[in-house]
């Protein structure tokens, strides 16, 4: 059963730290530059020869935007010459040609993502060629049991490519909103009408997607509590299935979209907690759940009915209550998690065109978990998606005695104790509602490679 979160600013200032957002454990910031194309080869290998092979879940990503974001942390690549797609689709067909005859045809594809970047920044012509070449060189689930999702620009799009998107297959969107008030410095060209934008989600609902997923953003520079209130009120009457209310991140060094000199615009730590309790507090009474690490959802939607189950998985693609499945990233960054090991392909984009141009698989590093990665994985899998560890399936599933194995890490676990965050019996740790806010805090004590001298922990976020 979810329990159900409980809101305590005072919790959230004293753990307000960056923190890894545990799409995978180990995080890509432990992987090895010396796994290569072969070993890619050899784990696609072995997950063929399983007894029973997982399905596979396909990530594409398309760098290319129109228009930059203020807040956005992924491998993008500015330009408004839409011609540079064609070089790069015509690589990427190449790239599904060079992977696909590595993993057997009878194995399922029941999930695809499109990411980026703005995979919107492909044409409807373009896009279609894409899906053909995935379509011939993967066994594609029945539509009934498959998820196509792809991230959109709701600034690029209008409702004729949405009717060309659903018409292709796709059943799942992703909007990047970010916030509509006009006030807030994002950048010169990131805001839109909230008609227009709320126009695009009445259209996907009338062609039939199952589920409309929008990405909100709190405490950027200038975001007022009253102005972020008005944005919450107009998609909460829209009803979007999924929200997911992250928080900003000022690195101008590391983003450029981002403006230098606005840090002290900054909302202050408490402005910033009260933003995020009016999203808390404006989602649940509108009826949403709070399925963790900053996403919510109607109890209808596939992602909170899974964690009700017990059968809610968290990947790189996020949330998501598909089976477990082997993970396929194609494009420049793109990262696969292929039975026991992650790969990576360059996050530079020459590199990545390169190593296609050779006819090389385009890995650039990974790893190969051991005994430790697969115990603790599993561990944060629980707790990250479940708000419960179970100490007997990890004692039996991995031949351990949880007590003693975990004493460190239990140690550290204490203090969170003390502030009602877990509770702890012989054979479970559970989140309380007062630490459903905080798993990222949680599943840190369990992280053996954050408390290494020498790790450095990458794509970190603060802890709320």
């Amino acid at each position: 059963m979810t329990v159900i979160p409980a809101f305590d600013a005072g919790l959230l200032r004293r753990y307000d730290r960056p923190g890894p957002r545990y799409n995978s454990y180990p995080n890509p910031a432990q992987f090895d530059a010396g796994f290569n194309g072969t070993a890619f080869r050899d784990a696609a290998r072995l997950s063929n020869d399983d007894p029973i092979p997982r399905n596979l879940s396909l990530y594409v990503h398309v760098p290319y935007c129109f228009h930059p974001c203020f807040a956005c942390g992924g491998n993008q690549e500015l330009t408004g010459n839409r011609t540079r797609a064609d070089a790069y689709l015509a690589r990427l067909v190449r790239e599904v040609a060079m992977v696909a005859p590595l993993f057997d045809c009878d194995r399922d594809v029941t999930q695809l993502h499109l990411g980026g970047g703005s995979p919107n920044f492909l044409n409807a012509g373009q896009l279609g060629e894409l899906m053909e070449s995935l379509h011939r060189h993967f066994h594609f689930a029945g539509a009934v049991n498959r998820d196509l999702s792809i991230e959109v620009d709701p600034r690029c799009v209008d409702q004729s490519d949405i009717e060309a998107l659903a018409f292709m297959g796709f059943n799942r969107v992703s909007l990047r909103v970010q916030d509509f008030d006009p006030g807030v410095p994002v950048a010169d060209d990131r805001m839109h009408p909230v008609k227009h934008t709320l126009g695009i989600i009445e259209a996907c609902r009338k062609n039939g997607f199952r589920s409309i997923d929008v990405n909100l953003i709190y405490g950027f520079p200038g975001q007022s509590r009253q102005a972020f209130g008005r944005t919450l009120e107009s998609l909460i009457r829209t009803r979007p299935d999924r929200l997911a209310v992250y928080n900003y991140a000022d690195l101008p060094q590391l983003f450029s979209p981002q403006k230098p000199g606005l840090a002290t615009e900054l909302p202050s730590a408490e402005s910033r907690i009260a933003l995020l309790q009016l999203a808390f507090e404006r989602l649940l009474v509108a009826g949403y759940r709070y399925i963790g690490m900053d996403h919510f959802a109607l109890p209808g939607d596939e992602i909170a009915l899974a964690q009700e189950h017990g059968s809610l998985q968290r990947n790189f693609l996020g949330y998501t209550g598909q089976a477990e499945s082997d993970l396929i990233g194609l494009g420049v960054s793109a990262i696969s998690h292929i039975g026991d090991t992650f790969c990576e392909n360059p996050r530079n984009l020459p590199a990545w065109e390169s190593a296609i141009d050779s006819g090389r698989l385009p890995v650039c590093g990974g790893l190969q978990l051991n005994a430790d990665d697969l115990l603790r994985a599993d561990l944060i899998q629980q707790l990250i998606c479940r708000g419960v560890i179970d100490i007997p399936t990890l004692e039996q599933r991995h031949d351990i005695h949880f007590l003693a194995y975990f004493h460190e890490d239990l140690l550290r676990m204490c203090d969170l104790a003390i502030d009602g965050l877990v509770e702890t019996s012989e054979t479970q740790i559970q989140v309380t509602s007062r630490g459903r806010l905080l798993l990222r805090i949680i599943a840190e004590c369990f992280d053996r490679y954050l408390h290494q001298p020498r790790a450095e922990p990458a794509r970190l976020t603060s802890a709320i």
